[in-house]
């Protein structure tokens, strides 16, 4: 074989081991295990690209690679786990949810059986791959789905607490998560509840509600306006299903108006989440969802796309202000 043109040509394997934040899901399984549940760990031939590959080179007896067969190892999962085994299975968010949603649905909720599902590169984070590979409607699928909890970390350290704590958690589970490149909002060790919000801060003004790589963005939004003498709080909802009934109301309690990011279509997603609360609890508070305007993302580096659809921190700070001085 001849050598690569340039030395700097790139290596598929050594590109993804620079991801720190797809270490924590490897990180969070091997704890499991040594912990003592009877765990296993599988993906569509994606190892390099969310860590596994970690998991697998420490027990290669408790992992199985299935190859580009999305739909199979769904439902292989879903019998895996029905003989006492909790699978936890990665792909794509665009392939596990979008192309696997009839296999997700029947053989595994339906079904009641505890696989975790790791839906990673998800939202807009795989950029140039365009829009077969984006997913802007996993939350809206997912959440929509019975007897299926949907998380969104908002960084590798929070994945790893869910990983955790999903140990005693019976039902099956959807986590979104990014490309591993996430902005870090957490320690090691941070704690994490299914059912229940981080409130960062209270505003009075106005209460960002954020999931997933929104999360960092809101904060630095938060702080850039509270910094200029407006009054600006801050959720992390990572758990979008079950939602944390009490924290949005408690806000909605404290403050004039809410405006909800994330990386995802305004329908269906998070924000549609919190609109429902609000509605059926009857609170008066003016909401915004922010987030992709019900389109098929454009095609870029993720950086460019996130500043386009103003969802890094600058273009969060400028729709949460016009917001507010509308």
């Amino acid at each position: 074989m001849s050598a690569p043109l340039s030395p700097n040509s790139w290596n598929y394997r050594d590109l993804n081991a620079n991801n720190p934040g797809l270490d924590h899901l490897s990180n969070g399984l091997i704890h499991l295990v040594k912990a003592g549940h009877n765990v296993m760990a599988g993906s569509a031939d994606l190892q390099y690209s969310n860590g596994l590959n970690r998991f697998a080179e420490a027990y290669p007896d408790r992992y199985v690679g299935f190859g580009i067969s999305e739909q199979n190892m769904v439902s292989a999962a879903a019998g895996i786990a029905s003989c006492g085994v909790i699978p936890f299975i990665a792909t794509f968010a665009s392939f596990l949810a979008l192309l696997a949603c009839e296999q997700v649905r029947m053989d595994i909720a339906y079904c009641a059986q505890p696989v975790r599902m790791i839906g990673h590169h998800t939202g807009i984070s795989l950029g140039f791959y365009g829009t077969s590979h984006h997913a802007t409607e996993d939350i809206a699928i997912m959440r929509s789905i019975a007897d299926l909890t949907v998380v969104s970390p908002a960084d590798g350290a929070q994945l790893e607490a869910a990983i955790r704590a999903s140990a005693t958690h019976d039902r099956p589970i959807y986590f979104r998560i990014g490309r591993g490149r996430d902005i870090p909002v957490y320690a090691s060790g941070v704690a994490f509840e299914f059912g229940k919000a981080c409130v960062h801060s209270v505003g009075e003004e106005l209460t960002l509600i954020a999931c997933g790589m929104a999360v960092h963005g809101a904060l630095e939004a938060a702080r850039a306006m509270n910094a200029a003498g407006r009054s600006v709080g801050v959720i992390d909802m990572a758990s979008i299903k079950p939602i944390d009934r009490d924290a949005i109301l408690a806000a909605a309690a404290l403050s004039k108006r809410m405006m909800t990011i994330e990386e995802h279509n305004v329908l269906g997603g998070l924000g549609s989440a919190v609109a429902e609360v609000l509605t059926e609890e009857g609170a008066g508070v003016k909401l915004k969802r922010h987030g992709i305007y019900d389109e098929y993302s454009l095609i870029a580096p993720p950086t460019h796309l996130y500043a386009h659809y103003k969802l890094d921190a600058a273009g969060i700070q400028s729709v949460a202000e016009q917001f507010l001085n509308a």
